[in-house]
């Protein structure tokens, strides 16, 4: 390279270092300025030999960077000094130790969670993928900063990947849409979001992509006639009222309106809502609500408003802090058209997030539970339940991103904001974990409901608890959280410790009745002949009393050398002790079942796709064939699901030592006081047992009972029998 083309540019990176001093949305002090000098000399310093694919010094990124999270997300000096040096330690003689020394602890933590999750493994296996999101997201939970700096950067490599290969341009993208995009949105970054998104589309789609832009581009003028038309008359109106304002149109994003084709089955031309229309108006604290109810009023004076499309985000903001009245409207031609009406201070929100959200709440300002740090910690609490799997975790989390809200009152009027089809349950949930916990019922606007009753904007809800109540494994149908369904993986993991704790003690009694002493040995020994997989499953179903005297026994006579070598040549690894006792409990998916009642029929594999236990899959119901069971991400599945989805079956795995089965217990005797309280007392004191219904008649001093049971095992059920026969008045227990 020619010092001709060298000193070109340093010109332009001095150039840029200015325009980011000279954009930067926040007032810089000072002190600001010296430590963002400092930053940049470093990054110049770290980056003097490197380039970008497109041929371009490399310290163009991180000014870009900075540039962003100064300008479009109005960070302060600390996120610009960060942004600068978010690259240095990763690719330079630079330490974490330096940064630090140089800056101070805040930017450092903050560079390091960027360092950590540029050196993630890059790999196609999905999984993998999913499990290094896990870990990203856990990194940026550190500082929120960390978040918003690698949006800002992964927002300039999206504009700036025409160099790169074809295949590597998909897979940033596809990414891209995959988890930077629900992101931004979550934040509250929606420019960025739609341009994440709208980039995304055109690396993975194309032509696509080319053709709905060329159709804007080609529309524009005609859009543009329109919302003058539209905005001249409601100038008349707005003009009366002395108010200060803008009017503004803005077309919808390339990447929504593909969405909406492909959802709706409709062309280009017949997407009607392609644009809103936004008023931006002056006004401070003490009239801003009064403002936008009046323009509303203007607006609607002029153009006939759809009532069922009114979204008042100013009473109740969005928990992205998002603030703003929308309205549809009829206007000109007879077209919809959505109208924002939004304040100056809430267009800045809009534009920029949760930075702008802070600019404006005072410091003294009790956080919101709803806000920013809420949702980190809620975040926090779904990362940390280390059980679930990597990719559902993504499913879930991406599910609560984008989210629709709805708002739900509590019995003292507090709103709690909730993501759309959250229910009763999830709702026990978000007030507090021991609530969620403890449920034993709820009422919904006074109506007693199921936990798994759908909650809908609006609705008063009140949620009844006892200590006696805990969650069972059919909780996790009722709940779409994943705050929700993490608490009550982790309470079911907690009671099965316990019983396995309680089942290690009975069977190492019933081994000693049989002469055999509860070893290391023995318990890989029973792993094996159980066909189980950790020694906490084995003590599990111990304490259930899956595995009883009889089972023990036969276990003890099969114990002989000719048995243990046919167990050794047939095994091809003998289970590692940490294996068999590592601190965590293993799915046992080993039983299917059907429907929402989860019948057991009869059914065969598909051999299309060949699925295993654990597998997501449904049952389709043959002409001849009986039930075939097929993956859910089978070849087949979408023709066989849009074509006979009369005949397709839901089904799922079930661990068949959790399944709950229903018997029927009739009581008689001699009616007395307290005669129920101590029935259910006896039943309720049995964790493992639960009461479905009960019925007791009374006549001249005879009582006959009636009792449906949900329990694990025969064994269980005869323990209740047992101990009901020893309650003084009753004489005959028997089942039906």
């Amino acid at each position: 390279m020619t010092e001709e083309f060298l000193e070109e540019e340093n010109k332009k990176i001095a150039q840029q270092y200015k325009e980011l001093l000279r954009i930067s949305y926040r007032r810089l002090t000072t002190e600001d300025k010296k430590l963002i000098r400092q930053a940049f000399d470093v990054a110049v310093d770290a980056h003097k030999d490197q380039r970008r694919r497109s041929g371009e010094a490399y310290i163009f990124h991180p000014i870009a960077v900075a540039k962003i999270v100064a300008s479009e997300i109005g960070m302060d000096a600390t996120s610009i000094a960060a942004a600068l040096l978010h690259d240095v330690v990763e690719d330079s003689e630079y330490s974490l130790v330096d940064i630090e020394q140089m800056f101070g602890e805040t930017v450092a933590r903050i560079v390091d969670g960027l360092t950590k999750i540029s050196s993630l493994k890059k790999d196609k296996d999905v999984s993998l993928q999913a499990e290094n999101f896990r870990k990203m997201l856990l990194t940026l939970n550190d500082d929120v900063r960390v978040i918003i700096i690698k949006i800002a950067d992964r927002l300039h490599n999206m504009q700036t990947m025409d160099a790169m290969r074809p295949d590597k341009q998909v897979k940033i993208a596809s990414e891209t849409l995959y988890i930077y995009a629900p992101l931004a949105h979550r934040i509250g970054l929606y420019n960025i979001k739609t341009e994440l998104e709208d980039l995304g589309l055109k690396y993975t789609e194309p032509e696509v992509f080319k053709d709905i832009l060329n159709k804007i581009t080609e529309s524009k003028e005609e859009q543009d006639a329109y919302i003058r038309r539209f905005s001249e008359t409601l100038k008349e109106g707005l003009d009366k009222e002395d108010l200060t304002y803008e009017i503004k149109g803005r077309p919808k994003s390339i990447f929504s309106i593909r969405k909406k084709m492909v959802k709706q089955n409709v062309t280009f031309e017949e997407v009607y809502d392609k644009f809103a229309i936004r008023i931006i108006y002056k006004g401070d604290d003490q009239n801003e609500k009064f403002i936008a109810w009046k323009i509303y009023s203007v607006v609607t004076d002029f153009y006939r408003p759809n009532p069922v499309r009114l979204r008042d985000w100013i009473t109740q903001p969005k928990s992205t802090g998002y603030e703003a009245l929308h309205i549809t409207v009829i206007g000109p031609e007879s077209r919809w058209v959505e109208v924002q009406i939004r304040s100056e201070r809430m267009h800045e929100i809009a534009e920029k997030g949760y930075a702008a959200h802070y600019k404006y709440k005072n410091t003294g300002e009790k956080e919101d539970e709803d806000g920013l740090d809420g949702w980190l910690n809620r975040l926090q609490e779904a990362l940390e339940n280390s059980e679930t799997n990597a990719v559902d975790f993504v499913e879930e989390f991406k599910l609560n991103l984008y989210a629709k809200e709805i708002f739900v009152f509590t019995p003292e009027g507090d709103l709690k904001s909730l993501p759309k089809g959250a229910t009763a349950l999830d709702f026990a949930f978000s007030i507090h974990t021991e609530v969620g916990l403890h449920t034993r019922g709820a009422r919904v606007n006074g109506k007693l409901v199921p936990l798994s009753y759908e909650l809908r904007s609006g609705d008063q809800a009140q949620i009844i608890t006892s200590e006696k109540s805990k969650p069972t494994s059919n909780w996790l149908d009722y709940t779409t959280t994943a705050r929700a369904r993490a608490k009550i993986k982790s309470s079911l993991r907690e009671e099965k410790k316990q019983i396995a704790a309680e089942g290690k003690i009975i069977l190492s009694r019933k081994l000693k009745s049989q002469k055999i002493t509860l070893n290391e040995k023995v318990i890989n020994e029973l792993v094996l002949y159980f066909k189980l997989k950790t020694s906490l499953d084995l003590f599990y179903r111990a304490g259930i009393g899956t595995i009883d005297n009889k089972k023990i026994k036969e276990f003890a006579t099969t114990r002989s050398n000719v048995f243990m070598n046919f167990i050794k040549n047939r095994i091809r690894r003998t289970p590692k002790t940490e294996d068999l006792n590592k601190d965590e409990i293993t799915d046992k998916y080993d039983l299917l079942v059907f429907g929402k009642e989860e019948e057991k029929l009869e059914y065969k594999f598909a051999p299309c796709c060949n699925p295993i236990a654990g597998d997501d899959v449904f049952g389709f119901v043959t002409v001849n064939e009986g039930i075939k069971i097929h993956k859910n991400d089978c070849p087949n599945s979408l023709q066989l699901q849009s074509n006979f989805a009369y005949r397709i079956m839901p089904a799922k795995w079930v661990d068949s030592s959790q399944e709950e089965f229903k018997a029927t217990i009739i009581l008689s005797g001699i009616d007395n006081m307290g005669l129920v309280n101590q029935v259910t007392r006896i039943i309720s004191n049995n964790m493992l047992v639960a009461i479905h219904s009960i019925k007791f008649d009374s006549n001249d001093g005879v009582f006959t009972g009636q009792i449906t049971l949900g329990v694990k095992n025969r064994n269980l059920l005869k323990n209740v029998i047992q101990n009901l026969r020893k309650i003084n008045g009753i004489e005959k227990v028997t089942r039906e």
